[in-house]
């Protein structure tokens, strides 16, 4: 190569971006900056994998290249980058759709197909095996067959009736079972061992327990304290029978001083059980309502993420229904908006 030309691909090498992959090894961009070349600088000898290179090494032993040329300049100057090499992002399941009951893990199926597409679904089919019908005693069986991005397939059957369904969705059996199938094959594609959520015969327990909601009605509007009349006649005929004929018979001769004495103590008497329903009454115990649980809230996700509800639309329709946030309702209200969400169209 001759001086001149040395001048003009080191001019050229100037502006070219230098990228390090590690010692040794270079990639160059091309002037346009569409494509990268890679460079070797090892022990002496050099390359290119541009066309450049190849046609004129053959013919001169000492050629460099523009993009050699950069190389070597960047080298010198330290003007240049560090490639890193990046890793695929790997399936996960989000931990939003696991829910714990009674100290076990269950998956639910929006969490399932979730982590299904990250491992890429090409198609999912489902087949009515069984319908519902009284002669068989309303029992449905479905198969579900799922393929695969890289043309894996998994197929897996599903059953619904009376008997294994809630009673919420006993009309839906058809419906449940290919639910049911397609999230058994689903679970043989993503490799995960827990079992879907939909699978159970009911999963009440992720709603709560309704109880503590009597107390919060018993604290907002407290019962009405109305005196019993057994009480009255339970107590005072014993004193009235035994005076009313003493005076009226007038055996001691003194007769009006006996038909005034009972009466002040009558009266006294009315008045103390007047006074004693009121000390009956008692506000709840630690005057708390219980609050939303971590399953109650996980449910009301995945209930909204099935029937396309965003979080406004569920903000909204806590505050219309229940008047607070929907991270401020308590047991009892949440269980209840939970129903309203599974017997949603």
């Amino acid at each position: 190569m001759t001086a001149q030309e040395i001048q003009k691909r080191n001019e050229r090498s100037q502006k070219l971006r230098v990228i390090r992959v590690d010692d040794g090894s270079y990639f160059v961009e091309s002037s346009e900056g569409k494509i990268c070349y890679k460079c070797t600088i090892e022990d002496g000898e050099v390359s290119c994998t541009c066309g450049d290179f190849a046609r004129n090494i053959r013919i001169d032993p000492n050629f460099r290249c523009k993009h050699i040329v950069s190389v070597q300049n960047c080298v010198h100057e330290g003007d240049m980058e560090t490639g890193e090499f990046l890793e695929r992002k790997k399936p996960k399941l989000d931990e939003r759709f696991i829910i714990t009951l009674e100290g076990k893990d269950f998956v639910t199926y929006p969490g399932l197909l979730d982590l299904g597409h990250q491992k890429g679904i090409l198609k999912i089919e489902v087949e009515p095996l069984q319908i519902p019908t009284k002669e068989n005693e309303h029992f449905a069986v479905c198969k579900a067959l799922v393929v695969s991005t890289n043309g894996e397939i998994f197929t897996d059957i599903g059953d619904a009736n009376p008997a294994n369904t809630n009673s919420r969705v006993a009309k839906h059996l058809l419906r449940m079972a290919s639910t049911r199938a397609i999230a058994r094959a689903l679970r043989s594609m993503t490799n995960i061992g827990m079992t879907c959520l939909e699978e159970l015969a009911d999963y009440s327990d992720a709603i709560g327990n309704p109880a503590p909601r009597s107390q919060a009605k018993s604290k907002q509007t407290p019962p009405k304290i109305v005196p019993k009349k057994e009480e009255k006649t339970a107590n005072a005929p014993k004193a009235q029978p035994e005076e009313k004929p003493k005076a009226q018979s007038g055996g001691n001769g003194n007769g009006k001083p006996k038909k005034k004495d009972p009466e002040p103590a009558q009266a006294n008497e009315k008045a103390a059980k007047k006074e004693e329903p009121k000390t009956e009454v008692k506000e709840p115990a630690n005057g708390v309502v219980p609050k939303m649980s971590e399953a109650q809230k996980r449910a009301v996700f995945n209930l909204s993420r099935r029937r396309g509800i965003s979080v406004e639309a569920l903000e909204k329709m806590t505050q219309e229904k229940y008047n607070a946030p929907l991270e401020q309702l308590s047991s009892k209200d949440a269980s209840e908006f939970i129903r309203q969400l599974q017997q949603a169209a």
